[in-house]
C-alpha cells in the first residue's frame, strides 16, 4: 500500500514543482531581467546566468506548494474512485492511509531545509553580485552601500533606578565602498559634558592598531550650552572608536542571502547597535527560516485529510483548492510575522503560528473523516 501510494504521489508532486517553479521564475525573475536587458543594456549571457542562480530560491517555495497539490490530487482521486473505501473495508484506518503522505512530507521538509541552507543563500548572493557588477562596471560591489546610518547606544541609569538606552554616537556616511566610509559624519555624545561632531572626507578601520583613521576632516566641539567651543581641522587623525560600524557595513546582506549561521552572526552584530526594531526583525526572520520547511508536513497532512473526504473532484478543482489553502497560509504567515516584528508576539510565535494553525486544521479534518 505504501509503495502504491508513493508511486501515485510522485507524478503530481513533480508536476507541481515544475508548474509552480515556472510561474514563480516567470513572475519574480524573468520579467525583471527582460526589463534590465531592454533599459539598462544587461548582456543576455549574464541575464541567463542570473536566471539560473535565482532558480533554487523559486524551487524551495515550490516544494511545499507541490506537496499540498500532490496529496490533495492523489487522495481525492483515490476517494472518488472508491479505492480508499476498499482499503477501509480491508481494515486499513484513515490515519494509516494518510501516514504515507506525512512520511513523504517529512522527506520533502528535509530536502527543503537542505536547499534553503546550502544552496539558496549562496546562489542568491552570487546572483546579486553578478547583476550589480554587470550594471555598475568592473569594480565588484561587495559590501558596498549608500547612505549608511548606524546609531550606537549606551545604557544609563535613571534617578528612579530604571535603565534606559540613550544615543552615544551617530555614524553617517554617503557611501561605503568595502574598505572606506566616504562623506563621513560622526556625532559623539559618549562622554558626559563633552559633545563633538566629526565631519570628514573619508574614514577607515586600522586593524593593526584597532583604531579609526579619518582623513581631511573638521572637529566641532560643542559646549554644554550647545554653542561651538572650538573648531579643529586636520588632514589625518586617529580616533579610538568601536569597530561595530565597520562590522555592520561589511557583513550586511539581504535576509535571503544568509543561511541560519550567517543570520545568527548578523544578529550578534545588530544587537551591538541597540536597534530593537532591527533586532526583532532579524529574530523573526531566523525563526521563519526554520519554520518554513515544516510547512511541507502541514500541507501534506491538510491535503491528504481534505482528499480523503468522499467526493468527486478533478485536477482543476484540486488545483483551485490548493491555491485557496496556499493563499490563506501565506496571508497568516505575513500577518503573524509583521505582528511579531512590532513586539506584540515573541519571534517564535510569529514564525510558527501558521504551522501550528495549519497542523491543527489538518488534525481536525482527519478526525472528522475517521469518525465517518
Amino acid at each position: 500500500m505504501d509503495r502504491y501510494l508513493a508511486s501515485e504521489l510522485l507524478p503530481p508532486f513533480l508536476f507541481g514543482v515544475g508548474t509552480f517553479s515556472s510561474l514563480g521564475i516567470t513572475i519574480d525573475v524573468m520579467f525583471e531581467l527582460i526589463r534590465k536587458i531592454v533599459e539598462s543594456g544587461l548582456p543576455v549571457g549574464i541575464a541567463i546566468n542570473v536566471f539560473l542562480l535565482k532558480l533554487p530560491n523559486v524551487i524551495v517555495y515550490a516544494f511545499p506548494l507541490s506537496t499540498l497539490l500532490a496529496t490533495l490530487m492523489t487522495y481525492s482521486r483515490l476517494s472518488s474512485e472508491s479505492e480508499l473505501i476498499a482499503l477501509r473495508g480491508c481494515g486499513v484506518s484513515v490515519y494509516r492511509m494518510v501516514l504515507t503522505a506525512v512520511v513523504l512530507s517529512f522527506l520533502v521538509t528535509g530536502m527543503t531545509f537542505v536547499f534553503n541552507e546550502r544552496i539558496v543563500p549562496a546562489a542568491n548572493y552570487q546572483a546579486t553580485m553578478t547583476l550589480q557588477k554587470a550594471l555598475k562596471g568592473d569594480k565588484p560591489p561587495v559590501a558596498q552601500q549608500d547612505n549608511f546610518l548606524y546609531a550606537e547606544k549606551r545604557e544609563v541609569q535613571l534617578p528612579d533606578g530604571n535603565f534606559q538606552k540613550v544615543l552615544a554616537r551617530l555614524y553617517y556616511a554617503d557611501q561605503f565602498d568595502g574598505s572606506q566610509f566616504k562623506g563621513l559624519t560622526i556625532i559623539d555624545r559618549s562622554e558626559k559634558g563633552v559633545n563633538q561632531i566629526i565631519v570628514a572626507r573619508a574614514g577607515e578601520w586600522n586593524p593593526s592598531q584597532n583604531i579609526w583613521d579619518i582623513y581631511n576632516g573638521t572637529i566641532y566641539l560643542v559646549a554644554p550650552d550647545r554653542s561651538y567651543r572650538n573648531i579643529v581641522r586636520f588632514k589625518h587623525q586617529e580616533f579610538k572608536l568601536p569597530r561595530t560600524a565597520f562590522d555592520l557595513a561589511e557583513k550586511t546582506r539581504d535576509y535571503g542571502e544568509m543561511n541560519i549561521a550567517q543570520a545568527l552572526q548578523q544578529l550578534q552584530i545588530v544587537r551591538l547597535s541597540g536597534d530593537e526594531q532591527k533586532i526583532r526583525k532579524l529574530e523573526v526572520r531566523i525563526q521563519q527560516k526554520v519554520a518554513l520547511p515544516f510547512v511541507c508536513v502541514v500541507f501534506g497532512l491538510v491535503g491528504a485529510a481534505m482528499g480523503t473526504i468522499p467526493q468527486r473532484t478533478g485536477r482543476a478543482t484540486s488545483f483551485g483548492v490548493s491555491i485557496i489553502v496556499i493563499f490563506a497560509y501565506y496571508l497568516l504567515y505575513f500577518i503573524s510575522g509583521a505582528v511579531a516584528e512590532t513586539g506584540l508576539f515573541p519571534p517564535f510565535v510569529g514564525a510558527w503560528l501558521p504551522d501550528f494553525f495549519g497542523l491543527a486544521v489538518g488534525i481536525l479534518l482527519l478526525r472528522r473523516v475517521a469518525q465517518r
